[in-house]
């Protein structure tokens, strides 16, 4: 194949603003800002695990609170039918003894109901501090969240601005060359990621081997306008001034 050294100096135009997009590609894949948003998205649904669970067991001991109210309220009002009796005077000799031991019982029986209720609405207090604590890390974790989003975004958007203009570069630069070299160009750099590069100094730009004097010699030998390949990668190698042939 031969081309105008002047259309194949232009590969290496080309040649560059692939390499840009490809790096743009992969700083897209490993975006440190995305990475960011993903460490703190865990870590703010670890928070968020908390934050539920606490108010899971908020919730159990309230259940808890009303149910010993609720038995606590139910011994007094036994409590003060015995004592009505007793203060009316209406009990049978019989019965007195039984309704004093009952009222014995019950006093006891709400003794232990009120302590069981006061250690129940203690650890309540402590749960509702817990749940304060776990509420302020998880606002904190939701703002983190969202800054390291915004931060991701306009990254995004720059890779975006910085990729139309690479391909709108590119765009200009295709309708220069011949198809038949375009194609060779376009199958080397899909299957080794260079399609062109510079010879300079015995070393081919894409792979960086040094060639040996008697491929140089050939090399030298070759028309102006003849398209030559690295033999070690199979680049096009584009020859300028800076190739010392």
């Amino acid at each position: 194949m031969n081309v105008e050294p002047s259309v194949q100096s232009k590969l290496l135009q080309l040649a560059a603003v692939d390499a840009e997009l490809t790096r743009i590609a992969h700083r897209r894949n490993a975006l440190p800002e995305q990475q960011e948003v993903a460490r703190l998205s865990t870590e703010r649904n670890g928070y968020k695990d908390a934050a539920v669970a606490v108010e899971i067991g908020i919730d159990d001991l309230d259940r808890d609170i009303r149910k010993l109210e609720g038995e606590v309220d139910a011994v007094r009002k036994r409590e003060d039918r015995d004592r009505g009796m007793l203060t009316a005077g209406t009990v049978a000799a019989k019965q007195l003894s039984e309704i004093q031991h009952e009222l014995g019982s019950l006093e006891r029986r709400r003794s232990v109901l009120e302590d069981e209720l006061l250690t129940v609405m203690e650890q309540r207090e402590a749960m509702a501090a817990d749940h304060d604590h776990a509420g302020a890390r998880l606002s904190k974790a939701d703002q983190d969240l969202a800054d390291a989003e915004r931060l991701r975004d306009e990254a995004m958007a720059d890779l975006a601005v910085a990729q139309q203009r690479c391909e709108s570069d590119r765009d200009g630069l295709v309708g220069l060359f011949p198809a038949d070299l375009l194609a060779v160009y376009d199958k080397q750099r899909a299957a080794h990621g260079v399609g062109a590069a510079l010879l300079q100094a015995r070393r081919c730009g894409a792979c960086r081997i040094e060639i040996d004097r008697g491929e140089m010699q050939r090399i030298a030998k070759a028309a102006p306008d003849a398209v030559l390949r690295c033999p070690e990668c199979s680049a096009i190698m584009v020859r300028t001034k800076e190739s010392g042939l």
